[in-house]
This record gives C-alpha cells, structure tokens and sequence, in this order.
C-alpha cells in the first residue's frame, strides 16, 4: 500500500514529506537499479554523504558490480555487494520502477522510500515521489539537499555532478535547460573538478570496451531511419568484455546523420534471451520509452531499455514494426499484444 502517490503532491510538497519521513529515522540503505549507470551510483553516494550530514547512519548496496570509471567518487568503496543482515529504518530505492529492478529479491526495510523520474515510474513503496521531468535523480537529491540546509561538499557535489552529466547525454539530452546548467554551475563552485570527472567517465575505456564497440559497429544495420547491432556471447569472450563494456555503444549508433532510432541487442548467457537499449534523438519523431514499454520495459523519450526473447532477427524484426509505425506521420506508439516480454530497466542501458 503506497504512503502518497507522486501526483498528490507538488515537488515543494514532496521534498518537505521527505525530509520529515528522514528526521524521524536513523538507519538507512540506499540502493538503485541493477547494472548501475552514472545516476544510480551518482544519486545513491549523493543520498549517502547527504544522510550523514544529517546524521544518519547509512549503508548503499548494489546487486552488480560497479564500474571502473567511478572509483573516483568518494564513498564508491563503501558500496556492499549485499543488503546488510541488520533492518534499516528505511530503504531508499532511486529510479526503480519496482523492488525486482535493485537485482535484490526484496530489501527488508520497516519503511520504504521510492525517488524517480522516469515516465515508467511506478508507486510500490510506503512514499513515493516520481518526477518525469527532472533531468536525472541526482537532481532530485540535489533539490533535497538545498531545502535540508545541508552543505553540499566538494564529494557530494562530485557524486551529484556525475549522475547529471551522465543522465543528460553530457548535457545533450532534451531535458537539458537553463535549471540543469545552474545546477552543474552551483557543483562546480561547491568544488566539484568537472574536468576530473569527464575524463573518468568518457576518456578512461579499457581496450576491451574499445574492442567490443568495434564488433558492434562492424555488425550494424541500417534500414531507412533505424539502426542496429547485435553483441553476442562470442563478442564479449573475443573482446575479453564485460557486461559494463557495452554501455555507450548504442550512443555511436545514434549519433549517424539521417537515423531516427537505434537499437542494440546484446545477447544473455540464455543465448535466446536479448537485453535491449533503445535511443531516439530529441524531441524527433520517435519515443523509445513507448516501445520499451510495448515490450515490457521502460525508460525516457530518448532512452530506453527491455529484454526480449527469441533470436536476435526475429526480435530485431518486431522491435523496428513498433519503431516504424511511429515513423509513418501521424501515428502515435502502436497498441498491438505486446511479444513474450521481461520488464527491465528504464536506466539500463548499454
């Protein structure tokens, strides 16, 4: 049974509930999504320094691993690999649109707690504050931490800075505008090293990452506006990559002149089961989060993510239908029966 639901609220509204619902509690774990990005880690260390500001006591645990390039953020080697025996107070769960989405079977908690901004946002905790528009949900951590009074440190700042860059597509993304660039100029002069920070994130790339980008773009398919590419078990063990290598590199398939949408598919150790990453370019004429969502999935206008079973053509096939029947003018997302389909991340992504 949900405490609120997000509309009953404004955001004044909501952040004022959180930071009651937070004083009145003293244990914490902050969690996010499986196969973390930029603004679960960003976001989930960002809670965490906020918390012990206040004087909170707080563990963060992923399911997954976290990635090479964030070992700069301070906090990052605190992260535990599993949800602690003791029960917290409270569980912080940032952009998830359920429980499952953590990787964690359930996160034993006496008070739940739900932050997002996705449009596939859904209300499954005891409070949930869901805002689409927010940039990314660092932002709604930074918006936190401003009402709370609490200072926001140069690690806090670097660790809010990373989730707002990396969610915007570097500042590239349509939510981007005049708030999100005040915002990333008020964490640069709370100390974050935006510099610092960039080349961790996009000029750190082990060689197997490069590796694997080029099979996947040696692979791709264009047909008319779409373009695709498959990674497969083979790829990944040819390149020495992992799972963290294959983000980022739907973002070259989009990147091209002329396409409107870009699919990857990168293929499970069930070789039958395929994790997709959808991206669409601005406001342009495609919403990947619609056709992550006929499919199970979820995520933004411009990135979006399901997981599909069957073989990488016959997925390939039904996913470029749903794209293309938004291409034709004035058709909006198809509603035809949906393919057998697993719900997934909205963040995700490879």
């Amino acid at each position: 049974m949900s405490f609120l639901k997000p509309m009953t609220m404004t955001n004044e509204q909501s952040i004022t509930t959180l930071l009651g619902l937070i004083r009145e509690r003293h244990s914490f774990v902050v969690t996010s999504h499986a196969r973390p990005d930029g603004d679960a880690i960003g976001s989930a260390l960002g809670m965490m320094h906020l918390l012990e500001a206040m004087g909170k006591e707080v563990v963060v645990a992923f399911a997954d691993p976290i990635p090479e390039p964030f070992d700069c953020l301070e906090g990052v080697n605190r992260i535990l690999p599993a949800l602690p025996g003791k029960v917290p107070d409270a569980a912080i769960i940032l952009e998830c649109d359920s429980v499952h989405r953590t990787g964690f079977a359930q996160i034993p908690a006496r008070f739940t707690i739900n932050i997002d901004h996705h449009l596939s946002g859904r209300d499954y905790a005891d409070f949930n504050w869901i805002d689409a528009k927010a940039c990314a949900v660092g932002a709604l951590v930074y918006d936190v931490a401003l009402a709370a009074g609490v200072p926001i440190s140069a690690a806090m700042a670097d660790c809010l800075y990373t989730a707002v860059l990396t969610d915007t597509g570097s500042f590239n993304y349509p939510g981007t505008n005049a708030a999100t660039f005040a915002l990333a100029e008020h964490l640069v002069q709370c100390g974050t090293n935006a510099n610092r920070i960039a080349q961790a994130m996009y000029f750190s790339n082990p060689v197997s990452k490069v590796r694997l980008l080029g099979m996947a773009l040696s692979k791709m398919v264009i047909q008319g506006e779409v373009c695709w590419s498959v990674i497969s078990q083979e790829d990944m063990r040819v390149a020495g990559a992992s799972v963290e290598d294959c983000e980022g590199v739907v973002n070259h398939l989009i990147g091209m002149a002329g396409i409107e949408a870009a699919i990857l598919l990168r293929q499970q150790p069930d070789l039958n089961e395929y994790r997709l990453s959808l991206r669409s370019k601005g406001i342009g004429k495609v919403d990947v989060s619609a056709v992550a969502e006929h499919f199970g999935g979820g995520g933004h206008r411009n990135a979006s993510g399901c997981t599909q079973f069957g073989t990488a053509a016959d997925i390939t096939e039904r996913v470029i239908q749903e794209v293309d029947h938004q291409l034709k003018p004035g058709n909006g997302p198809a509603t035809t029966t949906p393919a057998s389909s697993h719900e997934t991340s909205s963040s995700l992504l490879a």
